[in-house]
């Protein structure tokens, strides 16, 4: 399994979903959809994502970046 780490590509909106399907090695448009429908059902679902998108780590930069 990969590292918990927002990426720095494929984000939409602060990059949970895309680190979240990335650890679990699923797509991120599926881990959205499961997000959006986990939405329906009563639970802190908001909360949690803002706390994911506040405590993770964004990815470093990869060495090969040109400045």
């Amino acid at each position: 399994m990969a590292a918990l780490a927002r990426p720095r590509d494929g984000r939409m909106i602060g990059g949970v979903c895309a680190a979240l399907a990335r650890r679990f090695g699923i797509s991120a448009r599926t881990m959205r959809v499961i997000f959006v429908v986990s939405c329906l059902l009563p639970g802190p679902q908001f909360l949690l994502y803002l706390a994911l998108w506040i405590l993770l780590p964004s990815e470093k930069a990869s060495a090969t970046t040109a400045w």
